[in-house]
Protein backbone atom coordinates (compact mmCIF):
# COMPACT_ATOMS: atom_id res chain seq x y z
CA UNK A 1 0.00 0.00 0.00
CA UNK A 2 1.11 3.58 -0.66
CA UNK A 3 2.00 5.94 2.17
CA UNK A 4 -0.25 9.00 2.37
CA UNK A 5 2.47 11.47 3.38
CA UNK A 6 5.47 12.87 1.53
CA UNK A 7 8.81 11.25 2.34
CA UNK A 8 12.43 12.32 1.97
CA UNK A 9 12.28 10.91 -1.57
CA UNK A 10 9.57 13.40 -2.55
CA UNK A 11 11.37 16.69 -1.74
CA UNK A 12 14.61 18.34 -3.01
CA UNK A 13 16.91 17.69 -0.03
CA UNK A 14 20.21 17.83 -1.97
CA UNK A 15 22.72 20.13 -0.24
CA UNK A 16 20.05 21.29 2.25
CA UNK A 17 20.19 21.42 6.05
CA UNK A 18 17.72 18.80 7.25
CA UNK A 19 16.38 18.39 10.80
CA UNK A 20 15.59 14.77 11.72
CA UNK A 21 13.47 13.70 14.69
CA UNK A 22 14.79 10.28 15.65
CA UNK A 23 13.74 8.12 18.59
CA UNK A 24 16.93 7.43 20.51
CA UNK A 25 15.13 6.69 23.77
CA UNK A 26 17.26 3.59 24.25
CA UNK A 27 17.63 1.52 27.43
CA UNK A 28 20.80 2.15 29.46
CA UNK A 29 22.35 -0.25 31.98
CA UNK A 30 23.57 0.72 35.45
CA UNK A 31 26.89 1.83 33.97
CA UNK A 32 25.10 4.22 31.61
CA UNK A 33 25.88 2.05 28.57
CA UNK A 34 23.37 1.31 25.81
CA UNK A 35 21.91 -2.17 26.38
CA UNK A 36 19.81 -2.30 23.17
CA UNK A 37 20.59 -0.18 20.11
CA UNK A 38 17.65 -1.25 17.88
CA UNK A 39 16.29 2.29 17.60
CA UNK A 40 19.68 3.70 16.64
CA UNK A 41 20.25 0.97 14.04
CA UNK A 42 16.75 1.50 12.65
CA UNK A 43 17.51 5.18 11.96
CA UNK A 44 20.61 4.51 9.86
CA UNK A 45 18.94 4.02 6.42
CA UNK A 46 17.30 7.47 6.62
CA UNK A 47 20.52 9.17 7.71
CA UNK A 48 22.55 7.41 5.02
CA UNK A 49 20.02 8.44 2.36
CA UNK A 50 20.26 12.08 3.45
CA UNK A 51 24.07 11.97 3.52
CA UNK A 52 24.16 10.40 0.06
CA UNK A 53 22.28 13.49 -1.14
CA UNK A 54 24.89 15.75 0.49
CA UNK A 55 22.50 17.06 3.14
CA UNK A 56 23.76 18.56 6.38
CA UNK A 57 21.91 16.38 8.90
CA UNK A 58 20.88 17.67 12.33
CA UNK A 59 19.32 15.00 14.57
CA UNK A 60 17.20 15.59 17.67
CA UNK A 61 15.73 13.12 20.16
CA UNK A 62 14.79 12.62 23.79
CA UNK A 63 16.11 10.08 26.28
CA UNK A 64 14.27 8.97 29.40
CA UNK A 65 12.30 11.31 31.64
CA UNK A 66 14.89 13.72 33.03
CA UNK A 67 13.96 16.45 35.47
CA UNK A 68 16.07 19.31 34.18
CA UNK A 69 19.63 18.74 32.98
CA UNK A 70 20.25 15.22 34.25
CA UNK A 71 23.64 14.17 32.84
CA UNK A 72 22.76 10.50 33.26
CA UNK A 73 20.16 11.07 30.51
CA UNK A 74 22.50 12.81 28.08
CA UNK A 75 22.48 11.74 24.42
CA UNK A 76 26.28 11.91 24.26
CA UNK A 77 26.48 8.13 24.70
CA UNK A 78 24.13 7.80 21.71
CA UNK A 79 26.36 10.03 19.58
CA UNK A 80 29.25 7.61 20.14
CA UNK A 81 27.21 4.57 19.06
CA UNK A 82 25.71 6.47 16.13
CA UNK A 83 29.21 7.37 14.91
CA UNK A 84 30.23 3.69 15.05
CA UNK A 85 27.17 2.60 13.04
CA UNK A 86 27.54 5.34 10.43
CA UNK A 87 31.30 4.92 10.19
CA UNK A 88 31.84 8.67 10.46
CA UNK A 89 32.19 11.39 13.07
CA UNK A 90 29.03 12.69 14.74
CA UNK A 91 29.21 16.25 16.10
CA UNK A 92 27.52 16.34 19.52
CA UNK A 93 26.10 19.62 20.84
CA UNK A 94 25.20 19.79 24.55
CA UNK A 95 22.03 21.80 23.90
CA UNK A 96 19.12 21.69 21.44
CA UNK A 97 18.45 25.44 21.07
CA UNK A 98 20.51 28.63 21.16
CA UNK A 99 23.85 29.93 19.94
CA UNK A 100 25.77 26.67 20.55
CA UNK A 101 23.47 24.94 18.07
CA UNK A 102 23.62 27.86 15.59
CA UNK A 103 27.42 27.84 15.56
CA UNK A 104 27.79 24.04 15.44
CA UNK A 105 25.43 23.71 12.47
CA UNK A 106 27.01 26.68 10.67
CA UNK A 107 30.55 25.25 11.06
CA UNK A 108 29.55 21.69 10.17
CA UNK A 109 30.50 20.76 6.59
CA UNK A 110 28.05 19.27 4.10
CA UNK A 111 27.55 15.49 4.45
CA UNK A 112 27.95 15.77 8.24
CA UNK A 113 25.77 14.68 11.17
CA UNK A 114 25.08 16.86 14.20
CA UNK A 115 23.29 15.34 17.21
CA UNK A 116 21.56 17.73 19.62
CA UNK A 117 21.17 17.22 23.37
CA UNK A 118 18.11 15.67 25.04
CA UNK A 119 14.95 17.60 24.10
CA UNK A 120 13.34 16.75 27.43
CA UNK A 121 15.86 18.85 29.31
CA UNK A 122 13.23 21.46 28.45
CA UNK A 123 9.68 21.07 29.80
CA UNK A 124 8.47 22.93 26.70
CA UNK A 125 9.11 19.80 24.59
CA UNK A 126 6.31 17.71 26.12
CA UNK A 127 4.09 20.81 26.35
CA UNK A 128 4.16 21.07 22.52
CA UNK A 129 5.30 24.66 23.02
CA UNK A 130 5.25 26.72 19.79
CA UNK A 131 8.01 29.12 20.88
CA UNK A 132 10.31 26.22 21.79
CA UNK A 133 9.69 24.60 18.41
CA UNK A 134 10.42 27.91 16.70
CA UNK A 135 13.72 28.18 18.60
CA UNK A 136 14.71 24.70 17.40
CA UNK A 137 13.84 25.64 13.81
CA UNK A 138 15.76 28.94 13.95
CA UNK A 139 18.78 27.47 15.78
CA UNK A 140 19.22 24.70 13.23
CA UNK A 141 18.30 26.72 10.13
CA UNK A 142 16.73 23.58 8.68
CA UNK A 143 15.05 23.68 5.27
CA UNK A 144 13.13 20.44 5.86
CA UNK A 145 12.00 18.51 8.93
CA UNK A 146 12.11 14.71 8.72
CA UNK A 147 9.97 12.71 11.15
CA UNK A 148 11.63 9.33 11.64
CA UNK A 149 10.94 8.67 15.34
CA UNK A 150 8.08 6.18 15.07
CA UNK A 151 8.15 5.60 18.83
CA UNK A 152 7.04 9.21 19.49
CA UNK A 153 4.54 9.98 16.71
CA UNK A 154 1.55 9.14 18.90
CA UNK A 155 2.42 12.18 21.03
CA UNK A 156 1.83 15.84 20.12
CA UNK A 157 5.13 17.32 21.36
CA UNK A 158 7.15 20.31 20.16
CA UNK A 159 9.48 18.05 18.15
CA UNK A 160 6.68 15.99 16.60
CA UNK A 161 3.87 18.50 16.03
CA UNK A 162 4.64 22.19 16.65
CA UNK A 163 7.94 21.98 14.72
CA UNK A 164 5.99 21.46 11.47
CA UNK A 165 4.48 24.95 11.86
CA UNK A 166 7.96 26.36 11.17
CA UNK A 167 9.64 23.80 8.89
CA UNK A 168 7.85 21.70 6.23
CA UNK A 169 7.71 18.11 7.49
CA UNK A 170 8.14 14.84 5.60
CA UNK A 171 8.57 11.21 6.63
CA UNK A 172 11.81 9.31 6.98
CA UNK A 173 12.26 5.77 5.69
CA UNK A 174 11.76 4.14 9.11
CA UNK A 175 8.47 5.92 9.80
CA UNK A 176 7.20 5.05 6.33
CA UNK A 177 8.13 1.37 6.77
CA UNK A 178 6.56 1.13 10.23
CA UNK A 179 3.33 2.79 9.13
CA UNK A 180 2.91 0.81 5.91
CA UNK A 181 3.88 -2.55 7.46
CA UNK A 182 1.56 -2.30 10.46
CA UNK A 183 -1.35 -0.74 8.55
CA UNK A 184 -1.08 -3.35 5.77
CA UNK A 185 -1.15 -6.17 8.33
CA UNK A 186 -4.33 -4.74 9.85
CA UNK A 187 -6.09 -3.83 6.61
CA UNK A 188 -4.77 -6.23 3.95
CA UNK A 189 -3.15 -9.21 5.75
CA UNK A 190 -2.13 -12.48 4.20
CA UNK A 191 -4.56 -14.93 5.78
CA UNK A 192 -4.99 -16.63 8.13
CA UNK A 193 -4.08 -13.77 10.50
CA UNK A 194 -3.43 -14.83 14.10
CA UNK A 195 -2.97 -12.15 16.76
CA UNK A 196 -1.09 -13.07 19.93
CA UNK A 197 -1.75 -10.60 22.73
CA UNK A 198 0.08 -10.67 26.05
CA UNK A 199 1.51 -8.24 28.55
CA UNK A 200 0.00 -7.10 31.79
CA UNK A 201 -3.00 -4.90 31.10
CA UNK A 202 -6.17 -5.18 29.04
CA UNK A 203 -6.69 -1.44 29.51
CA UNK A 204 -3.56 -0.70 27.41
CA UNK A 205 -4.90 -2.80 24.54
CA UNK A 206 -8.71 -2.60 24.66
CA UNK A 207 -9.08 -0.74 21.37
CA UNK A 208 -6.53 -3.00 19.66
CA UNK A 209 -8.27 -6.19 20.83
CA UNK A 210 -11.65 -4.77 19.81
CA UNK A 211 -10.33 -4.02 16.33
CA UNK A 212 -8.57 -7.40 16.08
CA UNK A 213 -11.86 -9.18 16.75
CA UNK A 214 -13.03 -7.77 13.44
CA UNK A 215 -9.74 -8.28 11.60
CA UNK A 216 -8.06 -11.47 12.87
CA UNK A 217 -8.92 -15.08 12.16
CA UNK A 218 -7.95 -16.05 15.70
CA UNK A 219 -6.72 -14.31 18.85
CA UNK A 220 -4.40 -15.99 21.38
CA UNK A 221 -4.33 -14.44 24.87
CA UNK A 222 -1.38 -14.85 27.25
CA UNK A 223 0.61 -12.91 29.84
CA UNK A 224 -0.94 -11.40 32.95
CA UNK A 225 -3.74 -10.21 30.67
CA UNK A 226 -4.90 -13.83 30.45
CA UNK A 227 -5.45 -13.87 34.24
CA UNK A 228 -8.15 -11.22 33.88
CA UNK A 229 -9.79 -13.19 31.05
CA UNK A 230 -9.65 -16.41 33.11
CA UNK A 231 -11.14 -14.74 36.17
CA UNK A 232 -13.92 -13.35 33.97
CA UNK A 233 -14.57 -16.93 32.80
CA UNK A 234 -14.95 -18.08 36.40
CA UNK A 235 -11.52 -19.59 37.05
CA UNK A 236 -9.67 -19.02 40.32
CA UNK A 237 -6.36 -17.17 39.77
CA UNK A 238 -4.92 -17.21 43.30
CA UNK A 239 -2.49 -14.37 44.10
CA UNK A 240 -1.96 -13.53 40.43
CA UNK A 241 -1.99 -10.06 38.93
CA UNK A 242 -5.44 -9.15 37.56
CA UNK A 243 -7.28 -6.03 36.43
CA UNK A 244 -10.58 -5.61 38.25
CA UNK A 245 -13.60 -3.81 36.87
CA UNK A 246 -13.14 -4.97 33.27
CA UNK A 247 -16.31 -7.10 33.07
CA UNK A 248 -18.18 -4.73 30.77
CA UNK A 249 -15.15 -4.46 28.47
CA UNK A 250 -14.86 -8.24 28.26
CA UNK A 251 -18.63 -8.53 27.76
CA UNK A 252 -18.25 -6.35 24.67
CA UNK A 253 -15.21 -8.25 23.37
CA UNK A 254 -16.90 -11.63 23.77
CA UNK A 255 -20.16 -10.38 22.27
CA UNK A 256 -18.29 -9.19 19.16
CA UNK A 257 -16.29 -12.43 19.05
CA UNK A 258 -19.52 -14.45 19.33
CA UNK A 259 -20.97 -12.67 16.32
CA UNK A 260 -17.73 -12.91 14.33
CA UNK A 261 -17.26 -16.64 14.99
CA UNK A 262 -20.93 -17.63 14.67
CA UNK A 263 -21.16 -18.65 18.32
CA UNK A 264 -17.65 -20.10 18.74
CA UNK A 265 -16.11 -17.23 20.73
CA UNK A 266 -14.16 -19.58 23.01
CA UNK A 267 -12.38 -21.08 20.00
CA UNK A 268 -11.84 -17.70 18.33
CA UNK A 269 -10.33 -16.22 21.54
CA UNK A 270 -7.88 -18.87 22.74
CA UNK A 271 -7.12 -18.75 26.47
CA UNK A 272 -4.40 -20.87 28.15
CA UNK A 273 -5.40 -24.52 28.65
CA UNK A 274 -3.00 -24.79 31.57
CA UNK A 275 -0.66 -22.55 33.54
CA UNK A 276 2.84 -22.21 34.97
CA UNK A 277 2.82 -20.94 38.56
CA UNK A 278 5.14 -20.21 41.47
CA UNK A 279 4.78 -19.05 45.07
CA UNK A 280 6.94 -15.96 44.51
CA UNK A 281 8.36 -13.82 41.71
CA UNK A 282 12.12 -14.36 41.95
CA UNK A 283 15.10 -16.02 40.29
CA UNK A 284 14.80 -18.79 42.88
CA UNK A 285 11.16 -19.54 42.04
CA UNK A 286 10.56 -22.98 40.54
CA UNK A 287 8.10 -23.45 37.68
CA UNK A 288 5.09 -25.69 38.36
CA UNK A 289 2.73 -26.68 35.57
CA UNK A 290 -0.92 -27.03 36.69
CA UNK A 291 -4.42 -27.27 35.26
CA UNK A 292 -6.86 -24.36 35.18
CA UNK A 293 -8.79 -25.63 38.21
CA UNK A 294 -5.70 -26.28 40.37
CA UNK A 295 -4.57 -22.73 41.25
CA UNK A 296 -4.05 -22.40 45.03
CA UNK A 297 -4.67 -19.21 47.02
CA UNK A 298 -0.95 -18.37 47.16
CA UNK A 299 -0.11 -19.40 43.57
CA UNK A 300 1.05 -16.68 41.16
CA UNK A 301 0.44 -17.38 37.46
CA UNK A 302 3.67 -16.41 35.67
CA UNK A 303 3.47 -18.09 32.25
CA UNK A 304 1.23 -20.16 30.04
CA UNK A 305 1.54 -23.91 30.63
CA UNK A 306 3.01 -26.69 28.48
CA UNK A 307 -0.29 -27.65 26.84
CA UNK A 308 -1.12 -23.98 26.25
CA UNK A 309 2.24 -23.57 24.52
CA UNK A 310 1.49 -26.50 22.20
CA UNK A 311 -1.99 -25.14 21.46
CA UNK A 312 -0.53 -21.73 20.66
CA UNK A 313 2.11 -23.21 18.34
CA UNK A 314 -0.58 -25.19 16.51
CA UNK A 315 -2.68 -22.04 16.11
CA UNK A 316 0.26 -20.05 14.77
CA UNK A 317 1.80 -22.75 12.57
CA UNK A 318 -0.92 -22.48 9.94
CA UNK A 319 -0.93 -18.68 9.88
CA UNK A 320 0.36 -16.49 7.06
CA UNK A 321 0.45 -13.35 9.25
CA UNK A 322 1.11 -13.18 13.01
CA UNK A 323 0.88 -9.98 15.00
CA UNK A 324 2.48 -10.38 18.43
CA UNK A 325 2.18 -7.73 21.13
CA UNK A 326 3.03 -8.50 24.76
CA UNK A 327 5.11 -11.28 26.30
CA UNK A 328 3.22 -14.44 27.31
CA UNK A 329 4.64 -14.65 30.81
CA UNK A 330 6.99 -13.00 33.27
CA UNK A 331 9.70 -13.24 30.63
CA UNK A 332 12.36 -11.38 32.65
CA UNK A 333 12.81 -14.70 34.48
CA UNK A 334 14.00 -17.55 32.19
CA UNK A 335 11.80 -20.08 34.01
CA UNK A 336 8.73 -18.12 32.93
CA UNK A 337 9.82 -17.17 29.43
CA UNK A 338 8.99 -20.61 27.97
CA UNK A 339 5.83 -19.47 26.20
CA UNK A 340 7.41 -16.33 24.75
CA UNK A 341 10.56 -18.19 23.67
CA UNK A 342 8.57 -20.96 21.98
CA UNK A 343 6.49 -18.42 20.07
CA UNK A 344 9.64 -16.55 19.03
CA UNK A 345 11.15 -19.82 17.78
CA UNK A 346 8.05 -20.66 15.74
CA UNK A 347 7.95 -17.23 14.11
CA UNK A 348 11.69 -17.15 13.46
CA UNK A 349 11.84 -20.57 11.80
CA UNK A 350 8.65 -20.61 9.69
CA UNK A 351 9.36 -18.82 6.37
CA UNK A 352 5.64 -18.83 5.50
CA UNK A 353 4.76 -16.47 8.35
CA UNK A 354 4.88 -12.69 8.07
CA UNK A 355 5.72 -11.84 11.68
CA UNK A 356 5.08 -8.38 13.09
CA UNK A 357 6.42 -7.85 16.59
CA UNK A 358 5.00 -4.95 18.61
CA UNK A 359 7.47 -2.58 20.25
CA UNK A 360 8.19 -2.09 23.93
CA UNK A 361 8.63 -5.21 26.09
CA UNK A 362 7.88 -7.58 23.20
CA UNK A 363 10.64 -6.08 21.05
CA UNK A 364 13.03 -6.10 24.02
CA UNK A 365 12.35 -9.80 24.56
CA UNK A 366 12.79 -10.96 20.96
CA UNK A 367 15.96 -8.91 20.54
CA UNK A 368 17.49 -10.59 23.59
CA UNK A 369 16.23 -13.98 22.37
CA UNK A 370 17.35 -13.54 18.77
CA UNK A 371 21.07 -13.72 18.09
CA UNK A 372 20.45 -11.99 14.78
CA UNK A 373 19.50 -8.47 15.91
CA UNK A 374 15.81 -9.03 15.19
CA UNK A 375 16.46 -10.05 11.56
CA UNK A 376 14.83 -13.44 12.21
CA UNK A 377 11.42 -11.70 12.14
CA UNK A 378 9.69 -9.84 9.32
CA UNK A 379 9.29 -6.64 11.33
CA UNK A 380 10.25 -5.68 14.88
CA UNK A 381 8.59 -2.35 15.67
CA UNK A 382 10.55 0.46 17.31
CA UNK A 383 7.36 1.91 18.84
CA UNK A 384 5.36 0.52 21.76
CA UNK A 385 2.47 2.94 22.27
CA UNK A 386 2.67 4.15 18.67
CA UNK A 387 2.30 0.63 17.24
CA UNK A 388 -0.68 -0.07 19.53
CA UNK A 389 -2.45 3.15 18.53
CA UNK A 390 -1.77 2.51 14.85
CA UNK A 391 -3.13 -1.04 15.16
CA UNK A 392 -6.21 0.41 16.86
CA UNK A 393 -6.78 2.65 13.83
CA UNK A 394 -6.07 5.90 15.67
CA UNK A 395 -4.56 8.96 14.00
CA UNK A 396 -1.00 9.76 15.09
CA UNK A 397 -0.24 13.49 15.63
CA UNK A 398 3.37 13.17 14.48
CA UNK A 399 2.24 11.66 11.19
CA UNK A 400 -0.81 13.84 10.59
CA UNK A 401 1.33 17.00 10.85
CA UNK A 402 3.49 16.03 7.84
CA UNK A 403 2.97 17.17 4.24
CA UNK A 404 0.37 15.13 2.33
CA UNK A 405 1.62 13.12 -0.62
Amino acid sequence: MAFFKRTIKDVPIDHKTVLVRADYNVPLNKKGEISDDLRIRASIPTLEYLLKHHAKVVVMSHLGRPEGRDKSQSLEVVSERLAELLGKKVIFVDDCIGDKVVQAVKKAPADSVVLLENLRYYAEEEANDEKFAEKIAKSTGARYFVQDGFGVVHRAHASTDAITHFVPGVSGLLLEREYVTITSAMEHPKRPLVAVMGGAKISDKITVIERLVGVADRIVIGGAMANTFLKYKGYHVGASKVEDGKESVLDGIYSAAHDKSEGHADDFIMLPADLAVAKEVSEAASRRNIGLGEVAEDDIILDIGDQAIENMVNAVSGAKTVIWNGTLGYAELPEFAHGSARLALQLATDPEITSIIGGGDTADFVLKWDGNGGESFTHVSTGGGASLELMAGKKLPGVESLLDS
